[in-house]
């Protein structure tokens, strides 16, 4: 179990970081603040895609997996899209302490995410959830 925990964590930290910050383009960026833009569904569903290959990684039995992954997904989009419009108007050299309080929110949320998916898989893998 132990191992199982470490490559959930490492794996979505990994995720995260490629996700976030290496396959995000301008397009996606500005498409999060809009229902109509197509930009922040890709983003969460790269996300999703991602944690889907590690719950996999993981060994996580599948009907865990794809609710998991849809979850994400779905909280992924809605974070992205609340701090879209909360952190609109705020310059990062204007505002600089507000500016990295939204980022830091966005980001903290992003990992209680993970840990609640942790979570949840290891109780499917321990045998805890049907």
């Amino acid at each position: 179990m132990i191992a199982s925990f470490f490559v959930l964590l490492v794996g979505f930290q990994i995720k995260h970081f490629i996700a976030d910050f290496l396959a995000q383009p301008d397009w996606m960026l500005q498409g999060k603040g809009s229902l109509a833009a197509v930009g922040g569904y890709v983003h969460a569903g790269i996300h999703a895609a991602c944690s889907a290959l590690v719950l996999l990684i993981a060994g996580v039995p599948t009907w865990v997996l794809v609710a998991l992954v849809v979850a994400e997904l779905v909280v992924h989009y809605a974070l992205d899209f609340a701090k879209a419009h909360y952190s609109a108007g705020v310059d990062e050299v204007a505002r600089p302490a507000r500016y990295w309080a939204m980022f830091g929110l966005d980001q903290l949320l992003h990992q209680l995410t993970y840990v609640a998916m942790i979570y949840l898989a290891l109780l499917s893998l321990s045998g805890g959830l049907p």
